[in-house]
């Protein structure tokens, strides 16, 4: 038998249920975490039911009791949904000056814990290496084609993957010792993301791990940096990560020294030639 998730098995039920489960169905599809956060009885009051009608609902599902339900709420919830971060009874936030104080704080608490040798070491690699892989996915996607365009200043050989129509396979069987990848695994990452940096592990580059702060530490990859993602919205902030790049890149221009001036002053005058911007 094909397993669901506790969200997708409540959607699939709904339309088949009495009124009542239907009332608890629906404030479960649209808080999902009150499971994860709720006995059966405070979760009953919130939805206006019975005990019974939770018990009867969680059966419904597929399961034997309640707190196997809940078992599979809170281990969605540790995967990234925002869905999962709504509570009943909250506002959006309508103040710009609480995003604000979210994205400083983001900011401070992402660099904050960063140790500055760690950051010389990633920047001298970036450097040294044959080619920089910038890897991403889905909302990490963009931030490594940023970290690509960024690197290009100082280096020869920085792509960003993976591209549209294409596999990581394409891209890991070039990969080397003498090359370093840049994974960028924020929430939520692919279900493939972990096999991934174990073949990339294989090929013996050296890995940079960019992830949110709720990824736990990753000892078998190079460096690991966890930027802080918290929001006072429903959709993640990246400032965090972006704060992270702008040092990293910057530090790299700097390291570069002579050559890197070099290569700053040969783009702005091919800019001017080019008439391109």
């Amino acid at each position: 038998m094909q397993s669901h998730s506790f969200l997708s098995r409540v959607r699939r039920k709904l339309p088949d249920l009495h009124p009542a489960e239907r009332r608890l169905g629906d404030l479960i599809c649209d808080f999902p975490g009150e499971v994860a956060s709720y006995s059966a009885s405070e979760l009953a009051a919130l939805a206006g039911v019975s005990n019974a009608t939770v018990s009867r609902f969680v059966k419904r599902l597929g399961y034997a009791s309640y707190e196997d339900a809940r078992r599979d709420a809170r281990t969605e919830s540790s995967s990234g949904s925002r869905l999962y971060t709504r509570q009943t009874g909250t506002e959006p936030a309508a103040a710009p000056d609480s995003f604000i104080e979210t994205d400083i704080r983001n900011v401070r608490e992402s660099l904050e814990g960063i140790d500055r040798a760690a950051i010389d070491a990633l920047a001298a690699r970036i450097l040294d290496a044959r080619k920089v892989w910038c890897v991403g996915y889905r909302a990490s996607n963009p931030l490594a084609s940023y970290l690509c365009w960024q690197l290009l200043q100082v280096v020869d050989e920085a792509v960003p993957v993976p591209g549209g129509g294409q596999t990581m396979g394409e891209h890991v069987a070039r990969m080397g010792p003498d090359d370093l990848v840049i994974a960028f695994g924020l929430r939520r990452r692919i279900a493939a993301f972990g096999g991934l940096l174990d073949a990339i592990r294989g090929t013996g580059a050296q890995v940079a791990l960019i992830t949110d702060e709720g990824a736990p530490e990753d000892r078998q990859v190079d460096w690991h940096f966890r930027c802080e993602t918290r929001s006072s919205g429903p959709l993640f902030s990246h400032v965090g990560v972006m704060a992270l790049l702008n040092l990293v890149t910057n530090r790299t221009i700097e390291l570069a020294d002579d050559s890197g001036r070099q290569r700053l002053q040969a783009i702005e005058s091919m800019n001017d030639l080019l008439n391109e911007l």
